[in-house]
């Protein structure tokens, strides 16, 4: 049960919130389907990459250089910069959080922001302090957010009726949501952990499918719910605000301590992941060369930086976040097929083989997030 507790409230992230919100004002009920198709691409993906990784006792770039020198280089590239896009997308959550909680302009907010982080990462002490403040306010939001599910009173019915039928279908929807759950380093990242942790081999397959299941149906049902409370809102006639729709819906709701409050949890939890996704992404290159291992703080200290001026360059705090999860969602059909053709090499498997059904189930994802990831890149272009 805590460990159910700890992936709920790391799923409340400002790509979630601010996603999550936006799409149900687009689709309406129908983002009910949405949420049920990426929830099975992302057990497909991740269910695939965990076993994949842990089975060949491999981190995903040493796995990928492993099967053709040079590739593990080329995935890394995709990954780092794909938790580029994902700071970026936290740094514009910073700033809507202090937009919230000031008034003052998202830009401002945050650059203030990078600021606080840089401090953050480099006294380790003050992160541990914001981490677990976080996930104490992560789950007091869960409260919140199934208070306004319940009190907005949103058509439970017609909700589940369109999970099933849907009268629209976005693309950039399932990209984006895909992308934010499993895409780029995220779904590495949580085998990676494994592997850290010892949980790696045939011995240890129960547990690692228990792992990779569990946290996209966790993070599956904390979207649910906040989709029916944005859904209650929007269908009682209320119009969410284009700058902020997530922070509008407990505004509405849960009045003006709602949505200060909302304020708080969104900058908490994208300060935190700041500092995150970016270690997380250097973390994919300290195994290259000494240099990276010898200067990963700096590195760091840079992509924080360079996400900021980007972020204050482009502006548009609820677009940029969005975008962020697209580009991931574009990454995964390139690191995934690596990672399954990789499991057809017994050396490579130490003998293992892996399930015909599974690599089936890996191939389809791979097919229908090319399939959608092309539609996404021609109508962002067209």
């Amino acid at each position: 049960m805590g460990a159910a507790f700890l992936m709920a409230t790391s799923a409340i992230g400002p790509g979630f919130l601010t996603q999550t919100t936006l799409f149900t004002e687009q689709l309406t009920a129908s983002f009910g389907f949405i949420i049920l198709i990426t929830v099975l691409i992302d057990i497909g993906a991740q269910l695939n990459i965990w076993r994949i990784l842990t089975i060949s006792e491999l981190r995903a770039q040493d796995l990928s250089n492993k099967l053709l020198p040079g590739l593990g280089y080329v995935l890394a590239a995709l990954i780092v910069t794909g938790g580029l896009a994902f700071n970026i997308g936290n740094i514009a959550g910073c700033g809507l959080g202090i937009n919230v909680l000031t008034g003052i302009d998202t830009v401002y907010g945050a650059v203030i922001s990078c600021v606080i982080a840089l401090c953050i990462f480099w006294r380790k002490e003050a992160g541990r302090m914001l981490d677990t403040f976080t996930k104490l306010l992560g789950v007091l939001m869960i409260l919140l957010t199934l208070y306004v599910a319940v009190s907005s009173q949103p058509p439970v019915a017609e909700a589940l009726k369109r999970t099933f039928i849907p009268l629209q279908i976005n693309t950039t929807a399932i990209v984006t949501l895909v992308g934010g759950t499993v895409g780029g380093y995220i779904s590495f990242a949580g085998a990676h952990r494994l592997l850290d942790a010892g949980i790696k081999g045939q011995s240890n397959l129960s547990q690692i499918n228990r792992s990779a299941v569990s946290g996209i149906i966790i993070t599956g049902t904390m979207r649910t719910i906040l989709f029916l409370a944005a859904l209650g809102v929007v269908a009682g006639g209320f119009i969410l605000d284009k700058g902020n729709p997530a922070a509008s819906v407990f505004k509405i709701a849960a009045g003006e301590i709602g949505y200060r409050f909302f304020g708080v949890v969104i900058w908490s939890a994208a300060i935190t992941s700041v500092v995150g996704a970016a270690y997380t992404s250097v973390s994919f290159l300290r195994t290259f060369h000494p240099w990276f291992e010898k200067y990963y703080r700096v590195l760091i200290s840079c992509i924080i930086i360079f996400s900021t001026i980007v972020f204050a360059v482009v502006g548009k705090p609820v677009q940029v976040l969005v975008l962020a999860g697209a580009v991931n969602g574009l990454i995964l059909p390139i690191s995934l097929t690596v990672i399954l053709i990789a499991s057809h090499k017994p050396a490579l498997m130490r003998n293992y083989k892996h399930p015909y059904w599974m690599r089936i189930t890996g191939w389809i994802v791979v097919c229908v997030m090319s399939w959608l990831s092309i539609l996404f890149i021609k109508d962002w272009l067209f």
